[in-house]
């Protein structure tokens, strides 16, 4: 099942989309809903699938990154936190600042959580997620290597772009992420190359903070990052889940 956001009559809705039409449900779909009418998908104007309170992302995560990097492999996750108004929708512009020097992409599997999770087991943790979208974690990386932290650099406004669907019916155990840039792959990397899987990184999240329906996880980036142009169409693409495409500006 894809669950999306859509502009309907104006009105931000929930639904449910196969390959055609998009099915408008009565809640958000953490909550018990109803059908209400449906629409095309194609020309739909496709939102970011959900509104999360909070962005957790989760930094060297995979072997090869952190070989490329040449950075020591964590003994347990390394965490931080994008704001919400980082979140940006598919095919909507990445705006880079003209002050902030490089900026590079990041693709990443987003996990979109389905239930309040805290202090949860690995086990549980499986059992509380909605499903998964495609993921930008979008860096200024000389704003990060001047500041030695990461929250600037990863906070500017649109540097969270998510979508095009959360899709509800996929194993996040080995599935291939990719970026392109202007059709050219640079990244290309398997979740089986995560250091924390899937359900490690929420339940280790969830001893730390609770997360909420709607709240996202970003878990990590393969190796290949690299910098984004003004004029560069960028596009994360992810085994199962969808494509991902945005414009630099």
């Amino acid at each position: 099942m894809r669950v999306v956001r859509v502009l309907s009559d104006g009105d931000c809705r929930y639904g449910l989309a196969d390959e055609a039409t998009v099915t408008l449900i009565s809640e958000e779909p953490f909550a018990a809903w109803e059908p209400e009418g449906t629409l095309a998908l194609r020309g739909a104007e496709l939102l970011t699938p959900v509104v999360p309170t909070k962005i957790v992302c989760v930094g060297l995560n995979y072997m090869a990154h952190a070989r490329e990097l040449g950075m020591p492999i964590p003994d347990e996750p390394v965490i931080f936190l994008k704001p919400p108004t980082a979140v940006t929708s598919p095919e909507a512009e990445i705006k880079i600042p003209s002050e902030i020097g490089r900026v590079d992409y990041e693709a990443e599997l987003a996990v979109v959580i389905g239930r309040r999770t805290h202090r949860a087991r690995p086990e549980e943790a499986r059992l509380n997620v909605l499903g998964y979208t495609c993921a930008n974690d979008i860096t200024a990386r000389e704003v990060q290597r001047r500041d030695g932290q990461w929250t600037r650099a990863k906070s500017y406004d649109g540097f969270c772009p998510l979508g095009p669907w959360v899709e509800t019916d996929v194993d996040p155990e080995d599935l291939l992420v990719e970026c392109l840039v202007n059709g050219e792959v640079r990244q290309a990397g398997r979740t089986s190359d995560m250091i924390f899987d899937t359900f490690e990184l929420i339940s280790f999240i969830s001893q730390v903070m609770t997360l909420v329906p709607g709240d996202v996880v970003l878990t990590g980036t393969p190796a290949g990052i690299g910098p984004l142009s003004p004029g560069d169409d960028v596009e994360v693409r992810i085994e199962s889940v969808g494509v991902l495409k945005n414009h630099v500006v």
